[in-house]
Parts: C-alpha cells; structure tokens; sequence
C-alpha cells in the first residue's frame, strides 16, 4: 500500500499524461457531447407510468418499488416544526468506483464521460464505475454497467479506498454509497466512454465549470495519504513536486496535534443530548408544500422543488425513462477557509447536522448555505469569508460544481477555497475546529464523519 500512495502522491503534481494530454481530454469530452444523442425535458407528471403517486403510502415511487422514493420528512423540536419537506429514500448502497494502474511510472485513474439526465452541461467526468445496486443488479432491465466485474471482485485487487460514504443530508434521508479504489496491475484497455488520467489533470479539470462531477470528487477525497509512512528521503523527494510547501506537511507530517478526542467529545455530546424528533409521513400531509403546475413546490421560498422529466440518452444501460428529479431553486455556496500555522496549512470545519444526516451530524466546511434558504443571521467567521470573497482576496478557487445529475436536475453551486491570515480568524463559535489535512484524512477514513461538502472541497486541493 505504501509504495500505491506515494505513487498517487506523485500524480498529485502530475498535470499533464503522455497517454493523453489535457487538451486532448477536453476535445474528447466535446466531441462526446457533440456526437451523443440527449434529450432531457420536464414533463407532466404521471397518474399511471411506471413512476406514480402512491397515496396508501403517501410516496412518489415506481412500480418496482427500486432505486429510491420521495416522501414527506418533518423535524420537530419541543412541538415546533423546524423542518418540512419532501426528501429522497434510496436504502441501497450503489457503487462510486475508481480502476488505478501505474503507466509510464505514473500512477493513472480510468474516468468515465458520463451524462446524468440532470447534469446542467450533458457530459461530466466521473468515476469508472457509478451504479446504484439497482442498476448493477439490472432492476432496470437493462444492460450490466461496465468494469462491474472489478468491483463485485474487489478481493483480487489492491484496494485504496474503500468507505460507506454519506450523500447530500439535506436531499437524501440517511443516504451513502460505497467509495472505493482498485488498484489493478493487469492492462485494461479504457471504452470510448472511458480514458485514463492522472490526479493533477483530474484536479486540473476541476477548474472547469461543472466538467469534474461530485462522484469523482467524493472518492478522491478518501485517498488515504495519511497512512503513507516515507523516511526523510522520500519526504523530501515527494516535497519536491509539491509547490504548495504548508499543503504538503499539512497532508504528510500535520502538527503533531491529537485533536481526534476534542472532535468526537463533540459530536457524540451533540448525539446524545441533542433532542430533535424526525419523522417520515405522506407527502400530502407536508402542509407548507403543493402540486403547482407539474411542480411540487413550497409555498415560501425553499433550496429545492420537485419535477418531473423525460429524459433518453444514447449509450446508457437504458437509453429511454422517466423519473422525478429535485431541482435547486438557487445556487448554494460552500466555502472551506485554509490559513498557515507554524508552515502547516490548516482548514476551519464546523459541526453541522442536516435533516437526513445518517448520523444526524458531521463536520461540513467553513460555510454551507442552501439557496433560499432560512438561514441564522451570519456570525462573525461568515463575515470574515463575505468579506474576503467580495473583496476578491486570497481566493484559491472559486468555480460552479454539479452536484449528483441522477436525482439532481440542473443542481450546481459554487465551491470556494479561501486562503485567510491566522490572525484574521476570530474567535472560533462552539462547534468549529482548525484542523490540518492529515486530521481530517483520518477522519475520512471512519464512514460517516466528513460531509460530502467537506470532502468535495478537500479534492479540489492543488499542488
């Protein structure tokens, strides 16, 4: 394993591949998009289709009763509705799968062109593999996803990552797939939808508006680089293609800080005494929310509505469906601010429990805010990133990201990484921690502590 991780370590840094150069990815993805037939198209929504309305059990559902289910959700705390919404259910675990293979003494990921009915650009890059157990257990009667047989046999392989990993708690109840790497010696020729490439141009291609997808960003995230033990050598061969020098110790050495007690003191006391009640119910008896037209909307402003869509891609298992998709009413933002301690770059995280949190709290990034949403009256860390942002000062990275085209339609937000002096920050609210990469690596490697927002942010981290 350690000779794997320093491997990826070094195709961190490595932008560019022999096997296909940066440009030639990206004239490969528009000349997909050109040459794919798509037609995606809100529509009515259906008394009888294959997706219908089941009042006996108030959910949006399909005649299978797989893939996922849209039903009422409620949050109540001593009597007073906090929350009222619709929220998906998809109880199965689907695959988000990474192949790795080492070529001309690179390590090199295969990636998929893939569309999502609700992808706002068509084709996104996305992992290998992306397959609900319904999809991969052919429920749609369609044909088996590619490289399947990998990961259904993932015991004869390397594995890097393999972690149950939450999806979006404010749309998902209690929602997660299963992140994970193979690393394969054998030669695997890639399919005209796949290509192979290294973890500098996928984090170069991060930079364009909506082309790296959140399946892939996710998986990334879990690479544990914080089990990659070097001599000083080593240290200081990898260091070397590292032009961020507080990024690299913050990944490699961290400072030498446990804060692993204090976190989890934290949030275990937020489970414990926490006293919410959450309940599933009909959609119909969601009083603030209604049918309007062919949506189902809220009646005050709210992130997300329900709508229906038509949708036929050509080269997917099935080329032709239906299917409800909830659609943002805005965009969000999240933001992670970074700032050097001692030449250790660290990252200020906050708890944050969401609505379909598995576990009703993770620690999420500096700054999440819901489009539309009814949000407290920002504190003094939200000023500081405003500020900062307005100002365009210290902005590493500030790009539209997709979030996940096969429940989401049209869903992008904007992805901020801010870089802050130390001494700017004031004094931290209860539930915020500075921490280095390293501590939250082996954070990430524990399921269900690190949201997807967090560790979204965490991958678009360069070199």
């Amino acid at each position: 394993m350690n000779d794997t991780l320093f491997s990826i370590a070094q195709s961190w840094y490595a932008d560019e591949s022999r096997l296909n150069s940066t440009e030639e990815l990206l004239h490969w993805i528009q000349k997909r998009n050109e040459t794919i037939a798509v037609e995606i198209h809100k529509t009515s929504f259906p008394k009888d289709g294959f997706w219908f309305y089941d009042h006996e059990n108030g959910c949006i559902r399909n005649r299978s009763n797989s893939f996922f289910r849209i039903m009422g959700y409620r949050q109540q705390k001593e009597g007073k509705t906090i929350c009222s919404q619709p929220i998906i259910l998809q109880e199965e675990i689907g695959y988000l799968g990474i192949l790795c293979r080492e070529m001309d003494g690179v390590m090199h990921f295969l990636m998929q062109a893939k569309i999502e009915p609700g992808n706002v650009n068509r084709i996104q890059i996305s992992p290998t593999i992306q397959a609900t157990k319904s999809n991969f257990t052919r429920k749609h009667g369609g044909a088996s996803p590619p490289y399947l047989e990998y990961f259904l046999n993932a015991g004869n392989y390397e594995i890097v990552v393999d972690q149950i990993q939450s999806e979006q708690s404010s749309r998902f109840y209690k929602k997660r797939n299963r992140n994970i790497i193979l690393r394969v010696e054998a030669d695997i020729p890639a399919l005209p939808s796949h290509r192979w490439m290294t973890l500098g141009q996928i984090k170069r291609l991060m930079r364009e508006d909506n082309l790296v997808n959140m399946d892939t960003r996710t998986v990334l995230s879990c690479i544990p680089f914080s089990k990659l033990n070097l001599p000083p050598l080593g240290l200081s061969e990898l260091s070397d293609g590292f032009r961020d020098k507080a990024l690299f110790r913050s990944v490699f050495l961290g400072d030498g800080q446990n804060k692993l007690p204090e976190i989890y003191q934290y949030i275990n006391n937020w489970k414990m005494f926490h006293n919410v009640e959450h309940k599933l119910l009909p959609l119909h008896e969601l009083d603030d929310w209604e049918m309007h037209g062919n949506e189902f909307v809220c009646k005050h402003p709210y992130p997300f509505k329900t709508v229906f869509c038509d949708i036929s891609i050509e080269g997917r298992e099935v080329r032709h469906w239906t299917q409800p998709l909830f659609e943002a009413t805005g965009i969000a933002a999240f933001g992670l601010i970074g700032c050097e301690e001692n030449g250790v770059l660290k990252f200020l995280v906050k708890a944050m429990p969401e609505v379909g949190c598995f576990d009703g709290v993770e620690l999420g990034p500096t700054i999440q805010r819901e489009a539309n949403a009814l949000s407290p009256e920002e504190n003094a860390v939200g000023a500081l990133f405003s500020a900062r942002l307005a100002q365009g000062k210290g902005v590493l990275f500030d790009h539209l990201l997709s979030e996940e085209g096969g429940r989401f339609y049209h869903e992008q937000n904007r992805n901020v990484l801010l870089k802050v002096d130390v001494d700017e920050l004031p004094e931290l609210p209860e539930g915020y921690f500075l921490l280095d990469y390293r501590t939250l690596n082996e954070l990430v490697q524990i399921n269900n502590i690190l949201n997807i927002q967090l560790r979204n942010l965490l991958s678009l981290l360069e070199a």
